[in-house]
């Protein structure tokens, strides 16, 4: 951080400020969150204490900067956008190492997250020129109907910990890129990374008020974004929990959500299976972030002709995986914080003691190396029934458990026996069976033959339980913007 964005340096720590109407300030908070690093449980950073009080200041600031802000041509709004990516690229090895010390995940996982930072950004900027409506023939003579596409106002990004950088980015960019003006509010264990995006924000000049960044308790701070009356739009990334509260928190209000919520994504691999490829796509898939990814592989369902084949070859690649300091970018860091690591011993102890076969890993790591921060061994479990907790519960961990099933209509009904409807994998070379799973999997975002990892063309969205609206590519886009109809008679 630059001078301009510190408030003080003390106990080692770096003190970061908010960033509110385009200046750096404590606000009212009276007190501090600490951030820790999730390796070695030393304290990194702190952010102020943000109150219900700072809210409303962000979203004032952002009310007063919007119709200004929408005036602008699109264009010349979606340039203040590319001078951001800008800024991100060039920062990109700073931006990646704040990411691991507050998050935990690899560097090199980490670097992966800031270019998505740019791409998002980037791609955001290019549909300046598509913001398109419609003029239609009126019933009446001398008369047209315009249909526009026009911002909603004043946004609420509220972002998980697992991508603190790109998650901010995946909302900040197309909101702005519409004409809205944003206030991000980033997860009280890792607030860092969208201040740093506030940061150069500033430095490329964006105007004040654009975009504002405060931190504190979720509960308090953002309900108090999603009830406000400022507020037209909530874009919100996390847990299904935390979606049911704003989902109710809005109600009052009438407030338009945008919510990507939990998983449980299944990973099917059928007898005709490239083997090779489906071990390597599952070890991605599943510990990639340490499994905390939504649309991980949360349950694995392997058809019995190929399973013993495929399980040999899976857990020797998970007993060979590298379990250590997230800086030196290994295969797996640690879990993002203690409550979490802790969740995941609960959820393998009771699958355990509820029949489940350890194939691999299975514990919590607390000596040597590890006896500082929040480890959990890659895992995997043998499960012969889908009703099974482990089987249901969102992990959100480095842990896996494994079925067999006897086909291809046993594999499409375990898979759809959950509330969730996230992301599915399938690994078959049968062209009829992608084109009946594809029309049979209840989820929103479908990978055939290949690992995780949505493309920013694409359209994220999660189906029941997973969320309400989507991200990425036109129709993510889209969303940021409603409609506008003018009857224009001229004579």
């Amino acid at each position: 951080m630059t001078a301009s964005a510190l408030s003080r340096t003390a106990d080692a720590a770096t003190r970061y400020q908010m960033y509110v109407d385009g200046a750096w300030t404590d606000g009212r908070a009276t007190g501090h969150l600490d951030v820790e690093n999730p390796a070695d449980e030393s304290i990194v950073a702190a952010v102020p204490m943000g109150t219900p009080a700072d809210a409303a200041a962000a979203l004032d600031a952002a009310r007063r900067a919007q119709p200004a802000w929408a005036a602008l041509p699109p264009i010349v709004r979606a340039g203040h956008v590319l001078d951001l990516a800008a800024a991100v690229r060039r920062d990109r090895a700073r931006l990646a190492r704040v990411v691991t010390l507050e998050q935990g995940k690899p560097l090199n996982q980490a670097e992966g997250e800031i270019d998505a930072v740019a791409t998002f950004l980037t791609y955001a900027a290019e549909n300046a020129r598509r913001i398109e409506g419609d003029i239609l023939p009126s019933d009446h003579p001398n008369e047209d109907v315009w249909i526009r596409r026009v911002p909603f106002g004043v946004v609420v990004g509220l972002t998980a910990w697992n991508y603190p950088a790109a998650l901010a980015a995946r909302k900040i960019g197309p909101a702005l890129v519409a004409g809205n003006t944003i206030v991000v509010k980033g997860h009280e264990a890792t607030p860092l990374s969208a201040l740093e995006i506030a940061r150069l924000a500033h430095e490329v000049g964006l105007p004040k008020g654009v975009l504002n960044v405060i931190t504190g308790d979720g509960r308090a701070v953002g309900e108090a974004l999603v009830r406000s009356p400022l507020t037209s739009l909530v874009t919100m990334t996390g847990s299904v929990r935390a979606g049911r509260e704003i989902y109710a928190a809005g109600a009052e209000d009438l407030k338009v959500l945008r919510l990507e919520l939990g998983g449980k994504a299944p990973f099917i691999v059928l007898e005709d299976a490239d083997i090779d490829a489906a071990v390597e796509a599952a070890i991605v898939s599943r510990f990639t972030n340490c499994g905390q990814i939504c649309t991980c592989n949360e349950r694995m369902y392997l058809h019995k002709a190929i399973a013993d084949r495929f399980l040999e070859r899976f857990v020797a690649r998970v007993k060979g995986m590298s379990v250590g300091d997230p800086m030196t970018s290994p295969d797996m860091g640690p879990k993002v914080n203690r409550p979490e690591v802790e969740k995941v011993e609960a959820i393998v102890g009771d699958a355990v003691a509820a029949g489940a076969e350890v194939l691999a890993g299975g514990r919590r790591l607390t000596e040597g190396a590890f006896a500082k921060g929040h480890w959990f061994e890659p895992t995997v479990l043998r499960v012969d029934d889908n009703r099974a907790g482990v089987m249901r519960q969102e992990i959100f961990g480095p842990v896996v458990p494994v079925m067999t099933v006897d086909g291809f209509e046993q594999a499409l009904e375990y898979a759809n026996d959950t509330s969730y409807g996230l992301s599915a994998y399938v690994y078959t070379n049968n062209l009829s069976r992608v084109m009946n799973l594809s029309r049979g999997l209840s989820f929103g975002e479908l990978y055939v033959n290949r690992p995780c990892g949505e493309l920013v063309q694409g359209f994220h969205t999660g189906w029941k339980h997973s969320g309400l609206g989507g991200e990425d590519g036109k129709y993510g886009f889209d969303g940021y913007l409603r409609k506008q109809t003018t009857y224009v008679r001229w004579s």
